[in-house]
């Protein structure tokens, strides 16, 4: 750029990218020599450069480390997002895969902790990788705006030199320039919006992992975690925790904390550049960081662990046919309403004979409602009530199948956002 606008020979253009190029092997190789009175990487690599090149000391021409440092972490974050895309999709085809092998299992669903009503394992391990769709789309959405180049605003006021920002915007595969220079030398909007992303993340990683703590319990027994990745207890020989669940569970609060506290740092700014925003670094690495770990240990857990479909099944429990029972009045033209009160006078009578609901004498259920005993000796097998709930989104076998294609476009390898 400093040369289609005139300020730089060829000559000079070429001994400054010869320049360039050496220094960042060095870096790469830990060769090179870190100066802490040059105070940062710009002013260390401009300075290095000087010295091999005596033109470098033209590089900083129409530039500030206002803008340096905006359109540096810029471009960081739209690497550290693609690589957490990735991720993100491995953690779905991952969950996709284990829901395929789970369309046959049933087990109870929930709902307030309580079991509500029959539903696929399949259902519910999709349940958990919907939730990673909408991630990708907001952190690509968010990335639309993460591409906006603050480069050529100088320090606050814009560069006093003819810079070709669009020039460098083409080169350095932003998507637009930004309007205002006091704007974007001070914005980290786009770090609050890739946190809050990111703790998004976190948030539903917790709630996958907090379920499945549950389900490893031996007071459930549905699911067994692979050796490789749980642990054993220092004390406790039988023990076989689930670490990787309940680190991944308490990593969504410190997520959130580096989204709290970048939020702090920005609330009493002025426009422009303050030196508050060195902080933003720090936080936006450490969120990148904490889920580069968490992805890849939840990724590997889930495919590792293993599922007692007898044991969900055997917690399939009568009272999980209420609702059925409702609707089956319902079709016998009596209105939802006052079927739900009639089942639940039912259910009542049952827990108070002390035998499972669909066990209720027919007497017993006619003299709630005539139509309940014919209910009763209509109800179908665990699979018919999960079938009828046949709905686009429901837990039928169709509608988990739908669910399943969508899945695997979604979260196709090479298929990004």
């Amino acid at each position: 750029m400093l040369r289609e606008a005139g300020l730089l020979t060829p000559r000079e253009l070429r001994a400054i990218i010869r320049g360039l190029d050496a220094i960042a092997k060095e870096i790469q190789s830990g060769k090179f020599r870190w100066e802490a009175e040059l105070e940062d990487v710009h002013m260390n690599i401009e300075a290095e450069l000087t010295r091999r090149v005596p033109a470098g000391a033209k590089l900083h021409t129409g530039r500030s480390r206002n803008d340096q440092v905006a359109t540096d972490l810029r471009l960081w974050t739209l690497g550290a997002i693609d690589q957490l895309d990735s991720d993100l999709a491995a953690l779905g085809r991952a969950l996709v895969a284990r829901a395929e092998d789970g369309v046959d299992i049933l087990l109870p669903g929930y709902t307030h902790g309580q079991r509500a009503q029959p539903v696929r394992w399949a259902y519910v391990l999709l349940a958990h990788a919907w939730p990673l769709v909408r991630d990708r789309q907001r952190l690509a959405d968010a990335r639309r705006r993460v591409a906006e180049l603050p480069l050529g605003s100088g320090a606050l006021a814009g560069s006093g030199f003819a810079v070709d920002r669009v020039l460098l915007k083409e080169a350095l595969g932003f998507r637009s320039v930004s309007a205002n220079a006091l704007d974007a030398t001070g914005d980290r909007d786009f770090v609050a919006e890739v946190l809050f992303g990111l703790t998004l993340v976190g948030t539903h990683l917790s709630r996958l992992a907090a379920e499945l703590v549950l389900y490893t319990s031996a007071e459930f027994g549905f699911v067994r975690l692979s050796d490789d990745f749980s642990t054993g207890s220092s004390l406790l020989p039988q023990k076989r925790n689930p670490d990787i669940f309940e680190l991944a569970r308490a990593k969504s609060g410190r997520l959130l904390g580096d989204l709290v506290a970048l939020l702090t740092t920005l609330k009493g700014l002025p426009a422009g550049y303050s030196k508050d925003l060195q902080e933003d670094k720090a936080l936006l690495f450490d969120g990148f960081d904490t889920l580069a770990l968490v992805l890849p240990a939840a990724t590997g857990a889930i495919t590792a662990l293993s599922v007692d479909a007898e044991r969900m099944q055997a917690a399939l429990d009568p009272s999980l046919r209420a609702t059925d029972l409702a609707d089956l009045l319902v079709e016998a033209g009596v209105p939802f309403r006052e079927s739900h009160g009639l089942v639940g006078r039912l259910v009542r009578e049952a827990e108070r004979s002390g035998v499972p609901l669909d066990r209720v004498p027919g007497p017993v259920a006619a003299g709630i409602h005539p139509a309940l005993a014919a209910a009763l000796s209509q109800l179908g097998t665990w699979e018919d009530s999960v079938e009828s709930r046949a709905t686009p989104g429901g837990a039928s076998r169709r509608s988990v199948a739908e669910q399943l294609e969508a899945l695997r476009l979604a979260f196709a390898e090479g298929g990004g956002t």
